[in-house]
C-alpha cells in the first residue's frame, strides 16, 4: 500500500509543480465553464433573417408575408423576384432562408388543393437553420387556419372548432440550444484536459529519463490521483456549471456519481495508454487540437446514430466520450435510471479494463518506444 501511495502523492505533485498541468486540469477546466456557455446565453435563435419569393402575388401569399414577421423567430429582411435571386443573398449572407411562394397557390387553396410553399435554409449552422424552418412553419400553419375558417364561413358550413398544437418539451423546457449541447460538450473538456495533463506528463518523464517503467503498484497510485482531479472536475461541470447556467440538470444524482466515477476511469486508463506512447510533451496538446472535434462528433450527441455507420459506431464506442457523453445526459439532465443506462455503464467499465490492461502493459518493464 506504500507503493501505492508514494504513486498518489507523486502524481498530485507532480501536476502543481508543473504550470502547463496546473493551467490545462485547473485553469482551463474553469475559464471554459464561463467562456464556452457565454456564446449560447440566448438559447433560443430569434429575429433571424429570411427572404421572400412570391411567385403567385395573390391576396393569400400577401398576407402570408405579413404574418412572418409577427413569429419571434423571423425577421423579413427583402423580396426577390426569383429564387437565384434569393439564393444569391443567402450565399452573401444577408440571410438565413427563404420562404418561396410557389405560383397558383392561392387558386389551388379555393380549389381545395394544397398550396405549395418552399422552405429552405442554410444549413452552415444548424440551430438557425431550424429556428428558420420552425419560425415559417409556425406561420403558415397559423394562416391555414384562418383560410380555413374563412373558407367554411363563406361556404356557410360551421366554422370548424379552433385548435392549436402545443409543445411542452419534457427536460430541455426552454427547448435552448445551450441547454442542449453545453453540457456534452462540458463532458469532452473533461476527457481531453485530463488526457492532456497525464499526457504532458509522461512526455516529460520521457524526456527526462527516457523510460516508462513503473511498477504496478506505484502506476496504480499515479493513476488514482489523476482520476481526484478528473473526478472533481467532472462534478464541477455536472454540478455547479448546470446550476450557474441554469441547464437541466440533478435528475439522478447517484447514477451520475457512479457514471462519472466509471467515465473517469475510462479516460485516466486510456490517457494513461495513449500517453506511453509520446515522447515529448508538446504532443499532448497536438493530440487535443486534433481529436476534440472528431469525439465530440462521434458521441452522437448533435449527429443522430441511427444515421451514422455501424463500423463508425462500433469505433466511436472505444473513446470514452461516447458513452460518458450519454450517460451523463441521460443520467443528470433527463433522470434515467441506471437500468436505462447500463449500456453506456458497461461500455465504460469495458474500457477502464481495456486501457487499464494495456496502460499496465506499456508500463510494466523499462522501454524506450
Amino acid at each position: 500500500m506504500s507503493a501505492i501511495r508514494e504513486g498518489f502523492a507523486a502524481a498530485i505533485g507532480a501536476v502543481f509543480r508543473d504550470p502547463s498541468a496546473v493551467s490545462t486540469l485547473i485553469g482551463a477546466v474553469v475559464l471554459y465553464s464561463f467562456f464556452y456557455p457565454a456564446a449560447y446565453n440566448h438559447q433560443v435563435a430569434s429575429g433571424m433573417p429570411v427572404v421572400v419569393v412570391d411567385l403567385d402575388q395573390g391576396s393569400l401569399s400577401r398576407r402570408l408575408v405579413r404574418e412572418l414577421p409577427a413569429v419571434r423567430a423571423l425577421e423579413v429582411v427583402g423580396r426577390a423576384a426569383s429564387m437565384g435571386e434569393a439564393e444569391r443573398l443567402v450565399a452573401a449572407g444577408g440571410a438565413e432562408g427563404i420562404v418561396a411562394v410557389q405560383p397558383d397557390f392561392q387558386r389551388r387553396i379555393l380549389r381545395g388543393e394544397p398550396g405549395e410553399i418552399a422552405l429552405l435554409a442554410d444549413g452552415a449552422y444548424l440551430a438557425r437553420a431550424n429556428s428558420v424552418l420552425q419560425g415559417a412553419a409556425d406561420a403558415i400553419g397559423a394562416l391555414a387556419q384562418e383560410a380555413a375558417r374563412e373558407q367554411a364561413q363563406f361556404a356557410g358550413a360551421p366554422s370548424p372548432a379552433p385548435f392549436a398544437l402545443v409543445q411542452r418539451p419534457l427536460f430541455n423546457t426552454r427547448e435552448g440550444y445551450g441547454s442542449a449541447v453545453v453540457p456534452g460538450v462540458g463532458v469532452l473538456i473533461v476527457q481531453q484536459t485530463l488526457i492532456v495533463a497525464i499526457t504532458l506528463l509522461a512526455g516529460t518523464r520521457r524526456e527526462r529519463s527516457g523510460r516508462l517503467f513503473s511498477p504496478p503498484l506505484r502506476l496504480l497510485g499515479i493513476l488514482a490521483g489523476f482520476w481526484l482531479f478528473g473526478f472533481v472536475n467532472l462534478l464541477y461541470y455536472e454540478g455547479f456549471v448546470p446550476w450557474f447556467q441554469d441547464y437541466p440538470r440533478g435528475g439522478n444524482p447517484g447514477g451520475m456519481l457512479l457514471g462519472a466515477a466509471l467515465f473517469i476511469c475510462a479516460v485516466v486508463a486510456f490517457g494513461a495508454f495513449v500517453g506511453s506512447f509520446f515522447d515529448t510533451r508538446e504532443r499532448a496538446f497536438q493530440l487535443v487540437l486534433v481529436t476534440s472535434l472528431p469525439c465530440y462528433f462521434l458521441a452522437n450527441l448533435s449527429w443522430p446514430s441511427t444515421s451514422t455507420p455501424a463500423l463508425v459506431l462500433f469505433v466511436a464506442k472505444l473513446l470514452p466520450t461516447t458513452p460518458g457523453i450519454t450517460a451523463s445526459v441521460k443520467l443528470n439532465q433527463i433522470g434515467a435510471s441506471l437500468a436505462e443506462t447500463a449500456p453506456e455503464l458497461a461500455n465504460l467499465a469495458a474500457l477502464a479494463l481495456l486501457y487499464g490492461a494495456l496502460a499496465f502493459w506499456r508500463y510494466r518493464r523499462p522501454r524506450t518506444t
